[in-house]
């Protein structure tokens, strides 16, 4: 092994990830990013940009809850902080801090701590009070009913660390505790109120001090189910009025709101209470350090047709009021539903009672309901995720104090389960997708408004061609000319072959890549098809051709009765000049199904296309030889015209070499298989196993070829990547095995870099989702083959992914106007991420 002075440097491009569906997932803080866990990673995502920013890598099980300190609540106490943290809880019961430094505008994360008494169960909520800029107090809850309440305070200086001290542990309850808010006390400094929630319906209270040790003072009844969402006001002193009061907010699975009054009513020798019926109507009372509170019902909303998720007072916001500026909190309330919509409750000025003023997201058809839903810091902006792992986002663009009108923007996207297979469009215009949570994505960059350099690139998720009924294993791009189309595999026997439409090619145009040199405006003539619909059972995706008439389908067939049932909207395809919101993107921008091809007996595992665009090869899942048959399948008619056999177990991955003579696989049996693949004269495919060798100790996961000869490469189990070369078209050698990686190796891609000298870069996807450069230099001499490898880079973590890596890919080379090798990589995991690097060489 040789060392490589020459600096390779990476850039991160995009992320694109969906978030975890489950509640308190999301936080919007005062540093105006939004946190959310993507499988076992905390993302965190500019609204401004809808641009994913990086992934904390460090939790080991799914992200439940993340909460900033200080969160979009506390964005008042924190004008022109440099420093801001954040939590994280995940499903083994661990809580991380996380730091975001802001220094010179350069956003540094950093792993702090990780909090010393884990849970036992997976953490369901973290709350947090803002005590002041240096101090908070929060509470974190867990599945086994322990709430843990801790202190934690931020060092004033960038040398100091944080301290954290746990200051009580409640065992409240053998059932799980969902939500919870902490308050201080009106009039009453260092104590404080914390609420908690769960599956008894009862909403808990216990009061504490500021050190610690919280009793229990009271249960509110009322709500007839679950209780999801719990959120203090906070104690500003506008009025006389609202300095001796607070007011809790709570909602349910039972449809409904409750917003709670505690008031200071008298010291405790001072204030005595009469036990009387109508004192039963105004609600309990408790003591605390010297004060007797008193908590009554102040109002009941009733407007959701499903669970309330979630319900959040308005954050405070600079006020005018008796002619000087106060923080002031707004009598303004967010809940966000399962009935798909999220809504803003006010009281009315004349009356005070409480109304839904603001209703958004009721056309959502695709989010299947909200698990959650937050006031941006100014209060002008909000934002629900929902059940696909969506974002929505509103923002209120009126001008005008009076009116509101609020508009959806743009927002970052991505899968919500494990990512299994990504390529590159023929040309690289754009990158194809495909995952568990049953959908093909396409994702690529915007022209950006100020300008259309590389460093304004901006990625957005373009289309979602495929929405299907099973998980989905492997896609190919079908290379050549013509029409785009890509074939998919998913746990069915059915390979899918899919044609673009013409709205999409359209939409292409709007993209930094503008379509170019792919598919000529001038053929795209030949293209009837305008878009797809939806099937009932979400498998075969129908046409809707360009010169069909406009009028609606009645999609129920007319039938009777049918409509207190849910119908999936006719979908409406059209050309986007912009980035599509989720409403466009799950409905309006998919491609038709052309054709179905049969044959397999199992699932699907394994596709990949030859560089001509006339083949298609595919392998299913398989424990037998006749099972672990690869079969090849002719572009344009269809039909099967070869079936290859070698392997016993399931072929994991295959690739036609660069002049579509060779087709390589790996395989589960721990063997790899090179076939020769010939045309005859009148057309017809000839195919002969070349060579089957026992490669590795484990089972082989990935393999590519050397981009300028009959080299490549392959990855296994063993955490070895080997280096074969075939030599005089008969016998294959190993010339070159890497250096033993730190974990398991589940994919690799070659790129070719220098003609003449026959260098190139491999890339090392790890299952501990770490991502390695090498320098390959092939080196052929009389005697034979042989090569150098030398690391190029090695990916810090926080560029990374989370968890395995299953697939890398290089885009189709560009060279770089400089002369300077700019080359794009993208690579696809378990953690619920497509990312892309640009690197310089």
């Amino acid at each position: 092994m040789s060392s490589e002075n020459s600096k390779v440097e990476a850039k991160r491009v995009f992320i694109g990830a969906g978030c975890n569906r489950v509640v308190n997932n999301v936080s919007w803080g005062a540093s105006g990013l939004v946190s959310f866990g993507a499988q076992n990673a905390v993302a965190v995502f500019c609204p401004k940009t809808a641009q994913i920013l990086t992934t904390l890598p460090g939790h080991k099980a799914s992200v439940n809850c993340t909460h900033w300190l200080p969160s979009s609540k506390f964005a008042f106490k924190a004008k022109n902080l440099d420093r801001h943290y954040l939590l994280s809880g995940d499903s083994d019961g661990i809580i991380i801090l996380w730091e975001l430094s802001t220094l010179n505008n350069n956003q540094q994360w950093r792993h702090v701590l990780q909090l010393p008494l884990s849970h036992k169960k997976g953490v369901t909520c973290i709350t947090a009070y803002m005590v002041s800029e240096t101090d908070a107090m929060f509470a974190s809850a867990s599945s086994d009913g322990v709430v843990n309440v801790w202190d934690v305070s931020f060092p004033s200086q960038s040398s100091e660390e944080c301290k954290v001290v746990c200051l009580d542990s409640i065992c409240v309850d053998t059932k799980a505790i969902v939500t919870l808010s902490l308050a201080e006390l009106p009039q009453n400094p260092d104590r404080f109120a914390l609420a908690l929630g769960g599956l008894d319906n009862k909403i808990k209270l216990y009061c504490g001090e500021r050190t610690g040790k919280f009793t229990s003072v009271c249960e509110l009844k009322g709500h007839t189910d679950w209780i999801r969402s719990l959120d203090f006001s906070l104690p500003l002193h506008t009025t006389e009025e609202t300095a001796n009061s607070i007011m809790l907010v709570s909602s349910s699975q039972d449809k409904v709101i409750r917003i709670w009054k505690l008031v200071l009513v008298g010291d405790v020798g001072s204030w005595q209470r009469e036990i009387t019926l109508a004192s039963y109507i105004e609600g309990p009372v408790f003591v605390s350090g010297t004060f007797t509170y008193q908590i009554s019902v102040e109002s009941v909303l009733i407007g959701h047709e499903d669970w309330v998720y979630s319900v959040e007072w308005h954050p405070p916001v600079i006020d005018f009021i008796d002619g000087r500026l106060v923080n002031h909190q707004p009598l303004s309330i967010l809940s966000a539903s399962m009935d798909k919509t999220m809504m803003i409750w006010r009281p009315e000025k004349k009356t005070g009672v409480w109304v839904n003023v603001v209703c958004v997201g009721e056309l959502s058809h695709c989010a299947l309901g909200f698990y959650g839903g937050h006031w941006s810091p100014n209060g002008q902006s909000i934002l629900a995720h929902g059940y696909g792992g969506s974002f929505h986002l509103w923002r209120n663009v009126s001008s005008s104090q009076e009116s509101e009108n609020w508009q959806m923007q743009k927002v970052p996207s991505g899968h919500f389960a494990a990512v299994t297979d990504v390529t590159w469009a023929r040309t690289g215009e754009y990158l194809l997708s495909v995952s568990h949570d049953q959908t093909t994505r396409v994702f690529s960059s915007w022209k950006n408004d100020e300008g259309n350099e590389a460093e304004d690139e901006h990625w957005h998720e373009l289309a979602r061609p495929q929405v299907h009924g099973h998980d989905i294993n492997c896609l190919a791009m079908v290379q050549g000319k013509g029409n785009h189309h890509f074939v998919s595999g998913a746990e069915e026997k059915v390979v899918r072959v899919f044609e673009a439409p013409l709205s999409f090619l359209k939409t292409l145009n709007h993209t930094c890549a503008g379509g170019e040199g792919s598919f000529p405006e001038d053929l795209q003539a030949d293209v009837q098809v305008l878009g797809a619909n939806m099937s009932a059972l979400g498998l075969s995706q129908k046409p809707i051709y360009l010169h069909s008439s406009s009028e609606p389908m009645e999609r129920n067939g007319g039938g009777e009765g049918m409509d207190t049932f849910e119908t999936v909207p006719e979908a409406a395809p059209a050309e986007l000049k912009e980035p599509p919101i989720e409403d466009q993107l799950a409905f309006h921008t998919l491609w038709p199904e052309s054709h179905k091809l049969y044959g397999h007996g199992n699932e699907l595992f394994s596709l990949c296309c030859d560089h001509k665009g006339n083949l298609v090869a595919s392998s299913c899942k398989a424990q037998s030889a006749s099972m672990a048959e690869i079969w090849l399948w002719e572009v344009g008619t269809w039909k099967a015209v070869g079936r290859l056999q070698s392997h016993s177990l399931t072929v994991t991955h295959l690739e036609f070499s660069y002049d579509d003579t060779l087709l390589l696989s790996v395989s589960r049996d721990r063997h790899f298989s090179v076939f020769s693949i010939q045309r005859t004269d009148n057309g017809d495919v000839s195919h002969k196993l070349m060579a089957k060798v026992e490669a590795h100790k484990r089972i082989i996961w990935a393999c590519s070829w050397n981009p300028f000869g009959h080299q490549f490469a392959t990855s296994s189990r063993d955490k070895t990547v080997k280096i074969w070369s075939i030599e005089n078209d008969t016998r294959i050698k190993q010339i070159l095995a890497l250096p033993q990686f730190g974990s398991s190796v589940t994919a690799v891609a070659w790129t070719g870099l220098d003609h003449k000298d026959k260098s190139g870069c491999v890339a090392v996807g790890m299952e501990s989702g770490l991502i390695e450069l090498w320098n390959i230099k092939i080196i052929e001499i009389e005697e034979g083959t042989t090569a150098t490898a030398a690391l190029a880079l090695r990916l810090e973590p926080f560029m990374c992914h989370v968890s395995a890596v299953n697939r890398l890919a290089w885009r189709p080379t560009k060279k770089c106007e400089f002369n300077q090798r700019l080359l794009t990589l993208t690579s696809c995991g378990d953690d619920n991420c497509v990312r892309v690097f640009n690197f310089k060489f």
